[in-house]
């Protein structure tokens, strides 16, 4: 009786006449072909759906759950509205109330029930326990290699908080060594992009090397759903290099192959990797109707926060106070704490640490900092490689800034700017700077104005390099003058036939041509920037960068800046030989016949033996001590000239085996 009860319990209540099982056994087939060989998300979710309609009724308990199961798709989450994912749970539930418990396949059931709780709630613990029984039972490892697959696959995608990056890390192993027992291709795939999304969140330098890896094998045989990640994550390099039109382009290439694919994340995806291209160029606010319709979304993970808390942000810097103060006060909600830790929580707390320093909400400020201080090591990465907003190091110093901990912001924002240089975000790394610039002037302390300036002419330099708009944030603070007057304090040194006029403020004055002054033109035309004294004496060769190390024999002059020099010269004879220029302008021919007479000076100092560019002596402490002979010569020449300008230089400028100028 028994046996006839459990057997009783396997037949579904509505049944079918006659169905073929070829059809049944064809569209379980397409199903799989769809999702482990084509990633084609969609045409599996249809094949499956067909299944189980087929096998619910012909009261095949074992295909139904095949096909439940195929419906549940790669990736855990795949269902996303309320009714879909409703349906999907209610049939999993039904179809392990078919199955004998103790089956391998009742095992699965169970797993991925437990990771889509799990999942939803910001989880793990029973989708952990899951996967421990899947390696102990017998169906486990030795039994079923697709069984593990699966199960390793489920449970590293609800560890996708910032705390798990090591234990995803050897998952991630674990699954790719699985898949060569397996033998499906999504296995392998998966096993490496969760491999290289991993090292992307970890901030391992060698993360582009697994990427390699994965392009390659997409290469030898696509895969869309893994392909439309792999392509997510070209965006994000792309906006870490500043390549934003570029970005831009990829962004909607990802989105076209997410689309593809059947991927719910393509359009969220591709409107996140534009929130960050924005966002570094200033134009945040130009997407504050998009996102204001992206937070309502009803294809939004449900626990991905990261739209509202960019709404936050775009709302504060519109002006919009009251809308922004709203998404803050949602996200905070009883406890900052409370926000699921997925794998968009950090790039979510970095828009929580903008938006409250908008705002000045030092508390919220505060909260987020004691949140975000275990994770200062990482970049704040989106989803699965998506996007990047670079070191953590950064939201504490803007949370630390806010909350009125200067000394700890300086602190933090000190340690971003090498982190995000070793990340290769450009975008973050002027960002950087400029923060540690407003904080160091707020700070006010002695040396932060200078120091203020120098990040902030560092920001504009690698901005300049890397073709950035330059965003600053207002400098703050005591010293804010001083900072933005340093700029002002800065000595100016021109040519002016065979003399050099040197300015400061309204102060001017005329010095004799020496080779002090010609170090000293250098120095102050490139200030806060050290120059080896061997490449001052080696001239403009050293200084274009065509010159040999310290400690090899350089040219007075290099060949480039001969033919200029010389072009120079017959462009001045040429002016100079014009009929009537003495009655017409005797001031401009008197300046063209000093500066004919210095260049003609300059390229008969440079002619050696047969009219060889002569070189210097390969030997640095000579160099060292011959250009700081030189510029104490001018120096005083210049003090005798004029005490306040002579006395600006020789406070700023700085001789040795590197030489530099300081203004303050």
């Amino acid at each position: 009786m028994a046996r006839e009860a459990d057997a009783e319990k396997v037949k579904p209540s509505r049944r079918l006449e006659s169905v073929p099982s070829d059809e049944l056994k064809a569209a379980l087939a397409d199903g799989a072909r769809a999702q482990h060989e084509a990633g084609d998300l969609q045409a599996s979710r249809d094949s499956f759906e067909r299944a189980y309609r087929l096998a619910e009724q012909a009261g095949d308990a074992e295909s139904m759950a095949l096909a439940a199961l195929g419906l549940a798709g790669l990736w855990v989450a795949e269902r996303r509205t309320v009714t879909s994912t409703v349906l999907l749970e209610a049939r999993l539930q039904h179809v392990l109330t078919l199955l004998d418990p103790r089956s391998a396949l009742a095992l699965r059931v169970r797993t991925r029930l437990a990771g889509e709780a799990d999942y939803a709630r910001g989880t793990h613990a029973a989708v952990l326990a899951a996967l421990d029984e899947v390696r102990a039972g017998p169906a486990g490892a030795a039994g079923d290699p697709e069984l593990l697959a699966e199960a390793l696959r489920i449970a590293h995608h609800c560890l996708l908080g910032p705390e798990h990056v090591t234990m995803r890390r050897e998952l991630a192993v674990e699954l790719t060594k699985a898949s060569f027992r397996t033998g499906r291709h999504s296995d392998l795939l998966m096993g490496l992009l969760w491999q290289t999304a991993d090292a992307y969140c970890a901030g391992d330098p060698h993360a582009g090397r697994l990427l390699g890896e994965l392009k390659d094998h997409l290469g030898q045989r696509d895969h869309l759903a893994v392909g439309f990640v792999a392509s997510a994550i070209d965006v994000m390099l792309a906006i870490r290099a500043g390549r934003f039109d570029e970005a831009e382009a990829l962004a909607a290439v990802c989105a076209r192959r997410g689309e593809a694919a059947g991927d719910a994340d393509h359009a969220w995806w591709s409107a996140a990797q534009l929130v960050t291209i924005r966002w570094y160029q200033g134009r945040l606010t130009e997407l504050l109707a998009m996102l204001h319709d992206r937070v309502h979304s009803p294809v939004l993970s449900a626990v991905d926060n990261s739209a509202v808390a960019a709404l936050a942000v775009a709302a504060a810097l519109s002006g919009d106070r009251p809308r922004a103060a709203s998404a803050l006060a949602a996200l905070c909600g009883s406890d900052l704490a409370a926000l699921p830790r997925s794998s968009s929580w950090l790039v979510t707390m970095n828009g929580v640490v903008e938006a409250a320093n908008l705002l000045e909400q030092a508390d919220v400020a505060a909260r987020a900092y004691e949140l975000l201080r275990p994770h200062a090591h990482l970049p704040m990465i989106g989803s699965l490689g998506i996007t990047c907003f670079g070191s953590v190091q950064h939201a504490l110093g803007v949370a630390a800034l806010t909350s009125g901990r200067l000394d700890l912001a300086i602190e933090h924002l000190t340690a971003a700017v090498p982190h995000n240089l070793a990340l290769a975000h450009w975008p973050a790394l002027v960002a950087s700077r400029q923060r540690l610039a407003q904080a160091l002037g707020q700070r006010g302390s002695p040396g932060d104005a200078d120091a203020a300036r120098r990040e902030l002419d560092a920001a504009a330099a690698e901005a300049a390099s890397a073709g950035l708009p330059v965003l600053g944030h207002p400098v703050a603070g005591p010293f804010a003058a001083a900072v933005s007057a340093a700029a002002a304090d800065e000595a100016r040194c021109q040519r002016a036939g065979r003399k050099w006029q040197l300015t400061l403020r309204n102060r001017s004055v005329l010095v004799e041509d020496s080779i002090g002054m010609v170090h000293l033109a250098v120095l102050i035309a490139n200030p806060r920037h050290e120059i080896q004294a061997a490449d001052l004496v080696a001239g403009l060769a050293g200084l274009s960068g065509t010159g040999a190390d310290a400690g090899t024999a350089q040219r007075v002059l290099d060949p480039e800046a001969i033919v200029e020099y010389r072009n120079r010269l017959r462009q001045l004879d040429t002016q100079l030989n014009e009929t009537g220029i003495d009655a017409l302008d005797p001031d401009r021919t008197s300046q063209a016949r000093a500066e004919r007479d210095w260049l003609v000076a300059q390229l008969s100092s440079a002619a050696g033996f047969g009219a060889r560019t002569r070189a210097f002596p390969d030997q640095p402490e000579r160099a060292r001590v011959a250009v700081g002979k030189a510029i104490r010569r001018a120096l005083t020449r210049i003090t005798e000239a004029d005490a306040v300008i002579g006395e600006h230089l020789r406070q700023t400028v700085h001789t040795g085996a590197r030489c530099s100028y300081w203004p303050g």
